[in-house]
């Protein structure tokens, strides 16, 4: 039995993309794949400074939405408000590719029954079987 109705088909990764919204809502869409995205993005401020980091937050709503990240280049956390925002790279390696649900399952099965043969093995050799 498998478990696949509560997961999404595997789509492209969106390594070496980058996104200019022009709208809020782009900019929001943008966020949110972002935030999805299993590695670091470069955040291209509007002063024109840039950012690299693992965005691990978002607050979307109320008077200041804001992004919060891991910069790769620092130890502690960055807030950046939505409205500095010019442009979301996705530049770091996105380490969930190819790595799909039904993957995973096969990956445990295969676990499971070298575990299961392993201890068969051992019992054969204490002639418990």
């Amino acid at each position: 039995m498998t478990d696949a109705k509560y997961h999404a088909p595997e789509v492209g990764s969106l390594e070496g993309r980058t996104f200019r919204p022009v709208t809020t809502d782009e900019l929001g869409e943008a966020i949110e794949l972002a935030f999805d995205y299993r590695g670091d993005i470069t955040v291209e401020l509007k002063s024109g400074d840039r950012v690299t980091g693992y965005l691990f937050n978002r607050t979307a709503t109320g008077a200041q939405p804001t992004i919060e990240l891991f910069p790769a280049t620092s130890n502690g956390t960055m807030t950046i408000p939505y409205a500095e925002i010019a442009a979301l790279a996705f530049t770091g390696e996105d380490t969930a590719t190819g790595k799909s649900w039904e993957a995973w399952m096969a990956k445990k099965d295969s676990e499971r029954r070298q575990a299961v043969e392993r201890a068969a093995a051992e019992a054969e050799a204490r002639g418990h079987l």
